[in-house]
């Protein structure tokens, strides 16, 4: 059995480098971009009207001339007008390209517009006011978005204003979640009283959607030559599979010798943490990354969290996961030599401050407790008693 830093290092040292593909821009959010996003022109592209107003020349307001006759009106999309004369403005709206010969924008709450003229009610105007200046922003050809960012809105409307319509960004691994058991039904199934039904191959499909894995599913039966054929062809189809059950020490648990007798190197099997402890996982010759995690719900979700989704993020090229830090809200026993990955829900309070509420379950078969916590709380091996208000490493899965 090895120590959950050590669990972690070994997977993280598997992890894979992905290729690059090109996707439509509707379908980049949460994708790692993988190339550097360069202004195709200034930012603004034009001296920009930022009110609603009318368009002056500074140096007439600056030698007293209040009052000014309104030219005409210039809404955003109209080509570049031009102000004809000293006494002259221009009625002129957000987004407006700021006409030839003015370089100021007066407001309307500033301006008495009455029979084609316009009188500014105010006596102090700064030069350029109320205009974004071109190139201010990012000047052509500048980086605006560098190579390496997970995407979010932010970014694809960054892309946008530049014209890309297709975005590079890192494939993602094909994925097969295996659940196993003779005691498991669909869901779409009436269990009998020794059967229960299919949920955790849809928790952790839900996982990997949550990040843009779109994963196949299949279920294998307690028989260790059915076990051993279809995962042979299941190695040569898939770059990541997922086990759920099979890896205990149980006289049906057959997953770890159908791996050996097909050729995976098993890295570890057995982890000092609960739940989980008895995750295994390995590597194909082929390249095919294997996690075998328990049957237990909640060992299998919390395994995908503090697991798998690192070794994504570092596959990807992404920093390691960065675990917030919350306080436990009450004091917690746990007496076994272990990691204990504690469900709490989450509390803020008035100071900012992130609380970790303890949500008892009945142990790692409790999957409804899943929905009445937020997060794990990892609580270091070597100790018993844990005390309200002190710091921890918090693992977010809501």
């Amino acid at each position: 059995m090895i120590s959950v830093q050590e669990a972690l290092t070994i997977i993280l040292e598997h992890r894979k480098d992905f290729a690059v593909e090109q996707v439509p821009l509707d379908q980049a959010i949460g994708r790692l971009l993988r190339e550097d996003l360069l202004a195709d022109r200034d930012f603004p592209p034009y001296n920009r009207v930022t009110m609603d107003g009318i368009a002056i020349r500074y140096e007439d307001f600056e030698r007293g001339q209040r009052h000014f006759a309104v030219q005409g009106t210039v809404a955003a999309g109209m080509p570049q007008q031009t102000l004809q004369a000293a006494d002259h403005c221009l009625e002129i709206m957000t987004g407006a390209i700021l006409p030839e010969q003015a370089d100021t924008i007066i407001r309307y709450e500033d301006v008495e517009i009455k029979n084609g003229a316009a009188r500014i009610t105010i006596d102090t105007v700064k030069a350029r006011q109320n205009v974004h200046r071109k190139g201010s922003d990012r000047e052509q050809g500048a980086r605006v978005v560098e190579a390496g960012m997970l995407l979010s809105p932010a970014e694809v409307g960054v892309a946008a204003t530049i014209g890309k319509a297709q975005l590079a960004v890192s494939q993602l691994p094909s994925c097969l979640i295996i659940s196993t058991g003779d005691e498991l039904v669909g869901i779409d199934q009436q269990p009998l009283p020794h059967q229960i039904r299919r949920s955790n191959v849809h928790r952790l499909q839900a996982t990997l959607a949550k990040h843009h894995i779109l994963a196949d599913t299949a279920h294998l039966m307690d028989d260790l030559e059915e076990v051993t054929r279809r995962l042979e062809g299941f190695l040569g189809q898939y770059e990541v599979i997922i086990l759920s059950g099979g890896v205990s020490k149980g006289k049906f648990d057959y997953i770890p010798e159908a791996l050996a007798r097909l050729g995976v190197e098993k890295c570890f099997h057995r982890v000092a943490q609960r739940p989980g402890k008895p995750f295994w996982f390995g590597q194909a010759p082929n390249g095919t990354v294997v996690f075998a995690l328990p049957g237990n719900p909640v060992s299998s979700f919390m395994c995908m969290q503090a697991y798998f989704l690192p070794w994504l993020r570092a596959s990807l090229g992404l920093a390691p996961t960065p675990y917030p830090k919350a306080l436990l809200k009450t004091p917690v026993t746990f007496r076994p030599d272990l990691v204990y990955f504690l469900q709490v829900a989450i509390e803020y309070d008035q100071e900012g401050r992130i609380w970790a509420r303890p949500v008892e379950g009945r142990g790692s078969g409790d999957l409804a407790n899943l929905a009445d916590a937020d997060a794990f709380l990892q609580l270091p091996q070597g100790r018993t008693a844990f005390n309200a208000g002190e710091v921890f490493p918090l693992i977010v899965y809501r």
